[in-house]
């Protein structure tokens, strides 16, 4: 069940279309008459990954050169953090065979009720890296359309915060310092649009959907994230013919 935060990204991106469509109507057959070498970026960044229930947010830059008008060659950072939480449908299925009798004990020794639900809630941060190229499309005097390829590498840091005493004693047995970190591999796609207000300025909204599987000795699957960001951009250098 998508959380809150995933209706409003739904909702931003549609907000998103809406503009650009009002933007580019009235420009439909101006073309820009300055794109300059380099271009840099930084913004909001808001990481969603439904299958954990982690929602993050944070910061959010790109650096690139570009080597024809509608081609770049950049680098893309991330930091954000945010919470979630874990059940033992995520966890891997031979900590779940090892799970069910301790939870079938418990309830028969009286420690937790029949109706208990384990549930971790966490605690994230997480950082992504990639580099790469962007294809631009810039028959538009006031926007710029783009789109990319999403490969790169994400690492994030979780920390348990366990509720109850038998939800404490299953992290001290899977994760005895209560917090573990990773790194893998990411690869997806992305795109946006860049609302030109000068020769130099301009905001930048755009959206990435990405597949991962962090932390693959506990968790059973990968997951899907959504990013949205949004922030200010600036270019200069030569004009790109």
């Amino acid at each position: 069940m998508h959380s809150k935060k995933a209706i409003c990204l739904h909702n931003a991106g549609r907000l998103v279309l809406a503009t650009s469509v009002l933007i580019l109507a009235p420009n439909a057959f101006c073309q820009q008459d300055y794109v300059g070498q380099f271009d840099i970026y930084g913004g909001f960044g808001y990481l969603n990954s439904p299958k954990i229930s982690l929602a993050e947010s944070g910061f959010h830059t790109q650096a690139g050169m570009r080597v024809r008008r509608w081609v770049s060659l950049g680098f893309d950072y991330t930091i954000v953090t945010g919470n979630g939480a874990l059940t033992p449908n995520l966890l891997t299925t031979s900590i779940q065979q090892q799970l069910g009798p301790q939870l079938g004990q418990a309830i028969a020794a009286g420690l937790i009720p029949a109706s208990y639900q384990l549930k971790v809630p966490l605690g994230s941060k997480t950082q992504t890296f990639s580099l790469g190229p962007q294809i631009s499309y810039r028959h538009f005097k006031q926007a710029t359309l783009f789109i990319r390829p999403d490969l790169g590498a994400i690492h994030e840091n979780a920390t348990a915060h366990p509720t109850d005493a038998f939800a404490t004693a299953i992290v001290q047995q899977l994760v005895p310092s209560g917090s573990e970190q990773d790194w893998t591999a990411f690869y997806g796609f992305g795109g946006g649009v860049d609302i030109i207000l000068s020769h130099r300025f301009s905001i930048r909204v755009q959206g990435d959907f990405v597949h991962d599987h962090l932390f693959n000795d506990l968790l059973r699957d990968g997951r899907n994230t959504v990013r949205f960001a949004i922030g200010p951009g600036f270019q200069w250098g030569k004009n790109i013919e």
